[in-house]
């Protein structure tokens, strides 16, 4: 049976924390606050505009966002600095965990997704640059849809787009919000606890697998398919 695989892109794929070298030249020890606010804010943006059903997509989420944390933090960046920024999370690396799982996983029965609040190009670039664009069967979007994840319509959005059905899908996510939104949609999912002090929302809705790493993820969905 093949499976279909959903990878997150932002911080399941693609390091969001890229951009604290260019943050630590631009304000000095302020870089890793205003990289985990900025990241905190986007996401809330996204939640905030799809409940609203007020969409625009993840690009303005993330501008607002890095508007938001120059006034909360009191850094007067310039325009300049700004576009840099936002330019650089164009171009954010891939965790070196990444391309030997897709490699391993290519060897085995899946077909693999990207599946990202991300717009396609958006995301397609980011792919590219990250040199891992040729694992992928495609790139869903929820730009689609206009909304954004956890809202159940994106994940039925993504079994339709990728002819799966729920028992056969799984997403991958270091963000447990996407997790729990897909496993309420009825998907299999695999929570990447990219860090010891991450926690998992204590909602009881809990996911297939945990993983510290994503090089164990075609043994934990091997353990766990009938």
């Amino acid at each position: 049976m093949t499976i279909t695989l959903a990878f997150d892109v932002y911080g399941t794929l693609i390091d969001t924390h890229g951009v604290k070298v260019s943050l630590a030249e631009m304000m000095g020890d302020k870089a890793d606050l205003f990289s985990t606010l900025w990241r905190e804010k986007q996401l809330e943006y996204s939640f905030r505009r799809g409940l609203m059903q007020n969409y625009q997509d993840f690009a303005v989420c993330t501008r607002d966002a890095l508007e938001y944390c120059c006034l909360q933090l009191g850094e007067d960046l310039s325009a300049e600095q700004k576009q840099r920024l936002l330019q650089e999370y164009r171009k954010l690396p891939a965790f070196s965990d990444v391309e030997p799982c897709l490699k391993q996983l290519q060897q085995g029965d899946y077909r693999m997704f990207a599946f990202s609040n991300g717009h396609a190009d958006a995301v397609t670039g980011l792919l590219q640059h990250a040199g891992i664009d040729q694992y992928f069967a495609g790139v869903v979007s929820v730009d689609e849809i206009k909304s954004f994840k956890p809202n159940p319509a994106v994940y039925a959005h993504f079994l339709r787009r990728s002819g799966a059905s729920g028992a056969q899908a799984w997403l991958i996510s270091s963000n447990p919000f996407d997790v729990i939104g897909a496993v309420s949609a009825g998907m299999s999912s695999a929570w990447v606890q990219r860090s010891p002090q991450a926690v998992f929302d204590p909602w009881g809705i809990e996911p297939t697998i945990t993983l510290t790493s994503l090089t164990d993820l075609d043994s934990g969905i091997s353990g766990n398919t009938p």
